[in-house]
């Protein structure tokens, strides 16, 4: 044990609760106190500290990410600063009661907020409309703190019981409730009740009523080490070290203690009293700590200089009884060639590292005898091929020696309604019908499904041995494949929401070497897009169907309905270096091809974000540039063309010019572009659930909205007669190959209706107009019925234009003579 001579401190606030938190990149230490101010110190410099100066007073406590630092205060905000400039940027949740505690996900995206209310409200920071509530403790809570992989947040509630949520689902599930471990505590008590979560995720620690700090097992919530006989006072604060060889502990007796976790026993003892909040450095020997005298303390090398080297290795098994290191539990994470306190950040190396120096296999010099964890693993980080952007296009790699040849730049594969892996969460599939998303737990993974209509179907959630990565949902079932795995072939898994037998679900393997690509499911057949360019179609219950190669691959991705299905893949090289997408279309069942190998319409240096078929069975695809288009045609060989329905760059909401916000496209029906709002810079939709919102069709003809103020009349018009053209097409070439419905009679009736009916709005309006008759006149020759033209040459008449009614008049007569022949 060793004793340290003082350091001087520097004074943040005024006397009262204070908070500190470094930056999880070590650059900056932000402490909240008293009163009106937030300090930021620049760690390892004596410059002053940035003042950012705020109304409220009594600040409670302080988090922060790279980007970001959040802090609350008594008058129940809670609000977030930007680092780089120190400004405000918004209020990010709002309690009736005072906040007392904060606590920020390792990736930065969400932030937990413990308040004298019964409900914990763990926010988005980057949409805060996005907001769990949980609701599983009867009072109010005092600390709260997230588990290393994101996937738990631990509450400790003033009644002396610790509550363990699992996030991994859409609602927040209450898996454990801990009582006889925490003491009960005043909201506003200096004395802590807090969980903090060991480094390697498999326990937390937590003050006893004795004045003990003691490990909990994660797996079977048992008590396992205690870290005894150290303080003669109420703990105030206590933390791990970033990888969990030690813990630092502050008490009301004046103590601050540093204890070596793996034996239990203090190994540095110093005097400091008053101490509220402290803090490891994320890489440094340093311990900082906050006084309620309003003083900040940096200890430089709290660990003694004979064990500071252990403070350089990967992550330490957390103290468990009869554990002989992390790998050895069943049930708990492997270790990580990144440990789970660091995915956020990485050691810089030192500035004389020898390790351009040393040869290739100086790993194996040492070996790891007693499995103490002296020999650290270097594995390569691979990244997953879905966390590349869907779509997105992927260059050509080159050659490490010689000559440089050229490559292509091929559209990336993808699967339509999936999204990157985010804060070990992802969706597999957003669609109508529901939602499927996963979460990785490392050794497996856990997916839930949830409809929309509860009354129809209902929610189920499994764990995932298979780690599947692409799924789809319809009214019929869900369907999920994953990548090749120990040897064996990739794998489709299809589960029927009902079935008439005992067991309706079913699984088929690829063959091995061959990956899956893409998967469609319709209401009457499973398509599998591969590696290997086949398009495998299967019927529902698995028995295989048809198969064929696609002329062009890779293959980028399918979409299906009914019996048909979509597969684009990447054509021949355009004069810009990138592949064509191209697509072909067949009709299963007929085994007939009614496009083959047909160019998709993408803009110059575009590229496709999702294909899904519309609720009328019309393919439709969402550009880069964020424009809905449909394949018009489809159904008659060499006639498709892609139309435009929607361009989201002209909508209303964003002609002023102050929203910065994209689309995430979920599907096409009621004639409408049913999508989610990606605010600021996201590209992806996160967690919570956000909602779905829906645009009507609007075929791009101006630079401008036409329902915009400043738009002419005539501009609305012209895009509505277009819009319903394009529409009324797609319901007659539907009409012409399926049976319609008396409803479906009647759209096409209606669309008519609304073309004419536009049309001769737009005749009045040329009436108007003293020399705009030829317009007018061929604007009636665009009317689909001849009752029509009767009210046209009316119109002429009330404004006064006799040679427009005589004309309109020859042009019924000469209709009616087609109509003879």
């Amino acid at each position: 044990m060793t004793t340290q001579p003082r350091v001087i401190p520097r004074y943040a606030h005024t006397a009262g609760p204070t908070s500190m938190t470094y930056s999880p990149d070590g650059k900056y230490l932000i402490t909240v106190g008293n009163n009106e101010v937030i300090r930021k110190y620049t760690v390892a410099s004596d410059d002053e500290p940035a003042t950012i100066e705020q109304s409220q007073d009594g600040k409670t406590a302080v988090v922060a990410s790279d980007d970001h630092f959040v802090v609350s205060a008594e008058d129940g905000t809670v609000s977030i600063f930007s680092m780089a400039t120190n400004t405000f940027i918004k209020l990010l949740v709002r309690t009736s009661l005072p906040p007392r505690d904060l606590s920020i996900s390792p990736d930065g995206l969400l932030v937990a907020v413990a308040s004298d209310e019964t409900v914990v409200k763990v926010v988005n920071l980057e949409d805060n409309q996005r907001v769990m509530n949980l609701r599983g403790q009867k009072n109010s809570a005092k600390h709260v703190a997230f588990h290393p992989s994101g996937n738990y947040l631990a509450v400790s509630g003033v009644d002396g019981t610790i509550y363990i949520y699992s996030l991994s689902t859409e609602e927040p599930e209450l898996v454990k409730k801990l009582d006889g471990i925490i003491s009960a505590l005043k909201e506003d008590s200096e004395s802590s009740s807090k969980v903090a979560w060991h480094p390697d995720g498999r326990a937390f620690l937590a003050q006893t009523p004795t004045r003990e700090l003691v490990v909990v097992d994660r797996t079977n919530w048992e008590k396992h080490r205690v870290f005894a006989n150290g303080h003669n006072g109420d703990i105030t604060d206590y933390a791990w070290s970033p990888n969990g060889a030690f813990l630092a502990s502050a008490g009301t007796d004046g103590k601050l203690l540093i204890w070596e976790s793996k034996t239990q026993t203090i190994i540095s003892r110093w005097d400091y009293k008053n101490i509220l909040s402290l803090a490891w450095h994320p890489t440094e020997n340093t311990i900082s700590f906050t006084t309620s005298q309003g003083q900040l303390y940096t200890l430089p090398n709290p660990v003694p200089s004979d064990q500071g080297w252990l403070l350089n290795l990967s992550v330490r098994p957390a103290p468990l009884i009869n554990d002989t290191g992390i790998g050895s539990h069943p049930s708990v994470l492997p270790t990580r060639s990144k440990p789970p306190a660091q995915l956020y950040r990485e050691r810089s190396p030192s500035q004389d590292s020898l390790d351009e120096l040393l040869p290739d296999d100086l790993d194996d010099f040492i070996e790891d005898d007693d499995g103490a964890g002296y020999v650290e693993i270097n594995q390569n980080n691979k990244r997953r091929a879905s966390d590349l952007p869907p779509g997105g296009l992927q260059i050509g790699k080159r050659r490490a020696y010689g000559t440089e040849p050229w490559a292509p730049e091929v559209h990336e594969s993808f699967q339509p309604g999936s999204t990157p892996w985010k804060g070990m969460r992802r969706y597999l599939c957003l669609n109508l019908v529901g939602f499927v998303w996963t979460v990785d737990q490392e050794t497996h993974h856990t997916v839930t499904v949830e409809f929309y209509d509860r009354e129809v179907y209902r929610d189920f959630h499994f764990t995932d041995p298979f780690l599947y990565d692409k799924a789809c949902l319809n009214e019929g079932g869900s369907l999920f494949s994953c990548k090749p795995k120990d040897g064996n072939g990739a794998m489709i898994y299809y589960r029927p929401h009902e079935s008439w037998t005992t067991k309706g679900d079913w699984r088929t393997s690829m063959p091995k070497g061959e990956d899956i690509v893409s998967i469609a499911l319709s209401d009457s057949y499973i398509v599998v897009c591969t590696t290997a360019g086949y398009v495998r179609v299967f019927t529902l219950f698995g028995v295989p169907f048809r198969v064929w190669r696609q002329k062009h691959t890779p293959v980028v991705t399918c979409a299906s309905w009914r019996d048909y299905v979509i597969v684009m893949g990447n054509g021949a090289v355009g004069p810009d270096g990138r592949t064509k997408l191209v697509y072909t279309i067949e009709n299963v069942k007929r085994d007939e091809t009614l496009q083959s190998e047909d160019i998709v319409a993408l803009p110059a240096d575009g590229s496709i974000r999702s294909v899904c078929f519309s609720d009328n069975g019309d393919p439709c695809v969402y550009d880069s540039d964020g424009v809905l288009l449909v394949c018009l045609h489809w159904r008659l060989q060499g006639q498709a063309k892609w139309v435009p329905l929607l361009d989201t760059r002209l909508l209303d909401r964003l002609a002023t010019g102050m929203k910065q916000e994209s689309y995430w496209p979920v599907a096409v029906a009621q004639n409408k572009f049913h999508c989610i709002i990606l605010k600021g810079g996201e590209k992806y939709p996160y967690f919570p659930r956000p909602l779905l919102s829906e645009f009507e069709f609007s075929i791009p003809l101006t630079s401008t909205a036409p329902s915009a103020a400043e738009a002419p009349k005539s501009d609305a018009l012209e895009e509505t007669f277009v819009r319903e053209s394009v529409l009324h097409s797609l319901q007659e070439d539907f009409a012409a190959h399926t049976t319609t419905t008396t409803e479906e009679k009647r759209e096409l009736v209606r669309c008519e209706n609304i073309i004419d009916k536009t049309l001769l709005q737009l005749v009045a309006m040329e009436c108007q107009d003293n020399d705009r008759g030829a317009k007018a006149l061929e604007i009636c020759g665009l009317f689909r019925q001849k009752r029509t033209l009767e009210l046209a040459v009316k119109v002429a008449v009330r404004y006064g234009k006799l040679v427009l009614a005589e004309k309109i008049g020859e042009l019924m007569g000469n209709m009616e003579m087609d109509l003879d022949v």
